[in-house]
């Protein structure tokens, strides 16, 4: 009675079976096709090049690989490294002397913590780790198939993406509001280059087609910005730059990264909503690193923002949704799952990791519209 139900699963398996050796095949063929030529070849005149080069290639791609899952540095409790909490004094404002402490000879005025932590996120990205999205393994792709379009190698670079993102709203709001006093100051100079400098392509490799000829690569302008935001904190520190940390400018960069977390929010729902491929949906994880990366950054951004702004948000009341809006973005950051899966919402099988992530981002972004109604009241 069960001989057709084993037959059954007898043909199912051996099936499966030959699809995987047909994979299999298909995949080795240029390798076994190669060392046939190979051993078949002349002497070492012509092996010799080409073992060469056959080397160079393994060792380009051991290291990109390498360098696509070494994520170095990486932790979400890096805000816990700059101790906000001990920090008496706005941004911009002289530092309050200690009981009895001796004035300084020369004027020293409080840094700003949103520059610091602007410019430790570039440093984790291009320094502490090698910029993925401009490497040239990475821009060639997969047998011509872009990597964000395959479901490996591709989370680090969407990560640095979204970090990225974050940090580029945070210099563009420096410029226009937070490093000058509005209307009766120009644009600081070393905001204004750091701004520029991380607007730049995040694709750019030593060498281009579009326009054909030499470039500057990606990292090289953003390693320049991060040293603008850092001259920018000492001239701050000399009391010779402009942080200005009103009300109205707190409420107004809330809005901005509301706005931004906001779009990413939409692009995570279009796919969600859009496509139900599960473990198979190969862009779902570049959605999904993106957002994280994305909290990521505006998580410390959010964090300097807090010690920056602390007069502020003390006087209006804000301290207890702020620690609240902090521990939304920790709490985000605790979703960490090996595989991304895009299943049905309602689905038992597949999970839906991308609705999670975009619950945790509407929670998020809840906090900071509540934030910003109490401030503009």
């Amino acid at each position: 009675m069960l001989e057709p139900v084993v037959a059954f699963f007898q043909r199912l398996f051996s099936a499966i079976g030959r699809g995987l050796g047909l994979a299999i095949s298909w995949l080795l063929f240029p390798f076994v096709r190669f060392a046939g030529w190979f051993r078949a070849s002349g002497g070492w005149i012509v092996k010799g090049p080409v073992a060469a080069i056959v080397l160079l290639f393994v060792g380009l791609y051991g290291y990109f690989v390498y360098t696509t899952q070494a994520w170095t540095n990486f932790d979400p409790d890096y805000v816990n490294r700059y101790n906000f909490g001990e920090r008496k004094t706005d941004a911009g404002l002289p530092v309050k002397l200690a009981p009895g402490a001796a004035a300084p000879a020369t004027a020293n005025c409080e840094r700003s913590a949103i520059v610091d932590v602007a410019s430790d996120l570039i440093d984790f990205n291009v320094d502490e780790n090698a910029w993925i999205s401009s490497m040239l393994l990475y821009k060639a792709g997969f047998f011509g198939m872009d990597w964000d379009h395959t479901p490996f190698l591709d989370n680090k670079a969407s990560f640095q993406r979204g970090v990225n993102q974050a940090v580029r709203r945070t210099t563009v709001e420096l410029v226009d509001s937070l490093g000058r006093v509005r209307g009766t100051s120009g644009i600081n100079e070393n905001l204004q280059k750091a701004r520029s400098n991380m607007q730049f392509d995040e694709g750019a490799w030593y060498f281009g087609l579009d326009p054909f000829g030499p470039k500057t690569p990606t990292p090289s302008f953003y390693r320049s910005a991060k040293r603008d935001l850092q001259a920018f904190n000492e001239s701050l520190v000399k009391c010779e730059a402009t942080f200005d940390g009103r009300s109205d400018n707190l409420i107004e960069f809330i809005d901005r990264i509301s706005n931004d977390i906001g779009n990413t929010s939409a692009m995570i729902r279009e796919r969600s909503e859009d496509h139900n491929g599960g473990w198979f949906d190969t862009r779902a994880d570049d959605r999904f690193w993106f957002a994280y990366g994305q909290l990521y950054g505006y998580y410390g951004v959010m964090a300097a923002a807090g010690a920056d702004f602390d007069g502020v948000i003390t006087q209006r009341g804000l301290a207890p949704i702020w620690a609240e809006s902090l521990k939304q973005l920790r709490a985000a950051l605790r979703i960490q799952p090996a595989i991304i899966s895009n299943g049905r919402e309602d689905g038992w099988i597949m999970p839906t990791h991308l609705a999670t992530m975009g619950f945790y981002i509407l929670r998020v972004r809840s906090n900071l519209v509540e934030m910003r109604d109490i401030l503009a009241r």
